[in-house]
């Protein structure tokens, strides 16, 4: 035999050994390893792991491609289209691939939470609701918990992660802003799995909705964002139905109940805040921040840390209220009214931050006001508010750092009688005084004009 034709053998042989019996076994060993790890975390997590957050990506994708609501689309999209059932039956698939997540609890937990933790203490003094965890501990274990949330800041996703770590995996839905090599190779081992917000196709949709009552069912914890994006006005928008409606049209009455924990989120600062006023003013969702300024402004923080000149954004607080059980709408829930059953909660958890409320009384100010006039002006938009006394307090020193932090940016300036709004100043007043304007009477302090013209800066 020539040497070349044994050498080949010998390889061939080698193959075959190694993708028969050697990695295999390779892949059995280290997922044997992943499910001891799992088995032990489970008993740290108030809501262990469901089993389906852990099966095999490969296996659910065909789990969902053969669902029979998913088989009888792919043969409406073939008659509609014109097309053959097996091109339908590859459209389905690659629609199934992009939706259904690659969970990894190393990833989730090891990495994930941490570097959320991590950036969250970084930029705000992050501040819990006295009783989130009163709220979670009093949901039965054996119901499927989901989060709904207003949307202010991509932070959301992380303060959100970081307070639940405690409690169990989220499973999040993102929008194709995230489906972005290397990002979305770890979002999606988060857990997370990506929605098309623009897509009306029915195929499409029945896949998407399949994902989400299958993992519904199987009792996945999910973070759900109904406003649809981002508020370009700082103040909470109406729910958009369509996650909420596959999760009510696959709940059975009698089976797993779903418990809706509506959380509201409010910040001194949103990241995002000069791109979302811009996008209000012209009156579209184009956000015009490239990935150079926010790669600059990122580094610009790091430096800053690096030689002790960084200072933090202020508070971000989050507050959970009262759950929403779906078995409480009856045997035909309507869906408009759990939509809005959820945002009114979330509005009036909404906290009271210092700066929202000294945005609020200095666009309503007819004449400047110093800092112990602020001050006692927020204790009493608190008071009349309702706000929750032990999310924050808000005192003379609270005052001064907020009003020298929006005076860094432009928007108020300091005179002899006190502060007064800056002209550029207003349309970042008046973003920031809309998150909470629902909670005060007679609130005038922003009119529409104030995003009617460019901030200026």
């Amino acid at each position: 035999m020539p040497l070349w034709a044994l050498l080949l053998l010998i390889a061939f042989a080698a193959v075959t050994f190694a993708s028969h019996f050697l990695f295999p076994s390779v892949r059995w060993f280290f997922r044997r390893r992943l499910e001891r790890a799992v088995s032990k975390l489970n008993t740290r997590l108030k809501r262990p792991i469901e089993p389906f957050k852990l099966a095999r990506r490969h296996d659910m994708i065909l789990r969902l491609i053969y669902d029979p609501d998913v088989t009888q689309a792919i043969v409406d999209y073939a008659a509609k289209h014109k097309v053959r059932e097996d091109v339908a039956f590859e459209k389905a698939r690659s629609y199934a691939r992009e939706i259904v997540p690659s969970f990894s609890a190393f990833a989730y937990f090891s990495l994930g939470t941490r570097l959320a933790n991590w950036l969250a203490r970084l930029l705000y003094d992050v501040r819990t609701g006295p009783k989130n965890g009163e709220i979670i501990d009093g949901i039965e274990h054996d119901a499927t918990l989901i989060f709904i949330m207003n949307h202010r800041s991509n932070m959301d996703y992380v303060l959100v992660t970081t307070l639940a770590a405690q409690s169990s995996a989220l499973s999040y839905a993102v929008g194709e802003w995230a489906r972005v090599w290397p990002l979305s190779r770890l979002i999606k081992a988060m857990g997370a799995y990506f929605i098309r917000r623009r897509s009306r196709g029915g195929l499409y949709r029945t896949v998407l909705a399949r994902y989400v009552q299958m993992a519904t069912t199987g009792g996945v914890t999910q973070a759900i964002f109904p406003e649809g994006g981002l508020t370009l006005t700082g103040a909470v928008r109406p729910a958009k139905l369509g996650l909420l409606s596959y999760v009510v049209e696959g709940w059975k009455p009698g089976g797993r109940d779903v418990v809706f924990v509506p959380v509201a989120i409010n910040y001194d600062r949103v990241l995002e805040d000069r791109v979302l006023i811009g996008a209000a003013m012209r009156g579209d969702r184009r956000f015009g921040a490239s990935k150079r300024s926010v790669t600059r402004a990122a580094l610009r923080i790091v430096w800053q840390r690096l030689i002790g000149r960084f200072q933090r954004f202020g508070t971000a607080a989050v507050v959970f209220a009262e759950p929403v059980r779906l078995s409480a709408y009856g045997e035909a829930p309507r869906l408009e009214d759990l939509g809005r059953d959820l945002m009114g909660r979330i509005e009036a958890a909404m906290p009271m931050l210092t700066v929202p409320l000294i945005s609020r009384a200095l666009l309503r100010a007819q004449a400047p006001m110093d800092e112990a006039a602020l001050t006692d002006a927020l204790q009493a938009m608190r008071a009349e508010g309702g706000a929750n006394p032990g999310l924050i307090t808000i005192g003379a020193d609270d005052v001064a750092l907020a009003c020298k932090a929006l005076a860094r940016r432009g928007a108020i300036r300091q005179g002899d009688a006190g502060w007064t709004v800056t002209e550029e100043g207003k349309p970042l007043l008046a973003y920031y005084a809309a998150s909470v304007a629902h909670l005060l009477p007679e609130e005038d302090a922003a009119p529409a004009s104030h995003f009617s013209a460019p901030a200026g800066s």
